[in-house]
């Protein structure tokens, strides 16, 4: 009983301590299976096969695809196993492949990319036609506006211009003056004030100077007016001096506010006070002088752009042409 339980108690401890045997996978089942069924043992992985198998897989990794088929033939000859050596063929040609198609990248042909030589040349030549065609009708689009303006006669001039018309002020020497006062005489009208710093000045100068001139070539006798814009401060005492200051013949002219408004409307002068401070303050004003006919119609206007020699050269011209007519 005693020698019965011993063995047991072995038996129990050799079953423990014993290792199991590995499992067996797929192949290698399919490969027994094989075996017993009296077929050839295809299945089974000898020495041999995987030398070929191995042979086969380092061929083709140097890229050789003949050296890979010959290992794994050979491989498979001797020991007869087709998958490995079918796993080496396809190991080897992947690789290549992939060789293969990296050198095929590296030379792959410009033609292949976004833009060609072919489409950049196309570009040019269209862009360069686009650009001649818009200078073209540039051209015929100028030629046909200078062929409008010529074709367009200037039309002549009715009447003049509405400057001037009838006033009532006061002269320097506070005799009342109207425009019927002027009749039968050339008369140049300038507008402006006694307290004007530098414009009114020069301009005086520059007509009187003008005036000096006509009368010393022509013979013409040309009577200067100045009118004044600043009615508050220009009494007629105050331009009475201001105006001998210029010329002997200048004619100093004042009023009221009123008045001096009427009249400025009348001869289109744009008058206006400026940086008042108490008493003392400018005027912004027109800086024209009006050459009027013995009618005291207007004939022309001269701008501050005149010097004295075009400005006594004008008055000529004007004074001729209308007695001319």
């Amino acid at each position: 009983m005693m020698r019965r339980q011993a063995l047991q108690l072995l038996g129990r401890a050799l079953h423990t301590s014993a290792p199991r045997a590995p499992a067996l996978r797929r192949p290698q089942l399919a490969a027994v299976g094989g075996w017993r069924s009296g077929g050839a043992p295809a299945g089974f992985f000898s020495t041999d096969a995987a030398a070929g198998a191995s042979a086969a897989a380092g061929a083709a990794q140097g890229g050789s695809k003949s050296e890979a088929a010959a290992a794994a033939s050979s491989g498979a000859v001797q020991g007869g196993s087709k998958p490995a050596a079918a796993a080496a063929v396809a190991q080897g040609s992947g690789g290549g492949g992939q060789d293969g198609k990296s050198e095929q990248d590296k030379g792959k042909s410009v033609r292949g990319g976004p833009v060609s030589w072919l489409s950049f040349l196309l570009l040019l030549v269209t862009g360069g036609g686009i650009i001649v065609y818009y200078d073209k009708e540039k051209k015929r689009h100028i030629e046909e506006l200078k062929n409008k303006t010529n074709s367009v006669k200037p039309a002549q001039s009715v009447g003049t211009a509405a400057i001037g018309g009838p006033f009532s002020l006061l002269n320097h020497d506070g005799k009342p003056v109207t425009e019927k006062d002027f009749l039968g005489k050339w008369t140049l009208l300038y507008f402006g004030f006694t307290h004007c710093p530098d414009i009114c000045p020069d301009e005086l100068q520059k007509m009187s100077a003008a005036l000096n001139k006509i009368k010393e070539k022509e013979k013409l006798e040309i009577v200067p007016v100045f009118i004044s814009v600043d009615p508050e401060r220009d009494t007629v005492e105050q331009v009475h001096d201001y105006v001998k200051e210029f010329h002997d013949d200048l004619i100093g002219l004042t009023g009221t506010s009123e008045e001096i408004r009427k009249v400025a409307r009348a001869y289109r002068v744009y008058y206006m006070k400026t940086e008042e401070e108490g008493s003392d303050y400018l005027v912004d004003h027109s800086i024209v002088m009006y050459l009027m006919n013995p009618k005291m119609e207007f004939v022309k206007f001269f701008g501050k752009n005149y010097d004295e020699d075009t400005l006594a050269q004008g008055i000529i011209k004007e004074i001729r042409e209308h007695k001319s007519s």
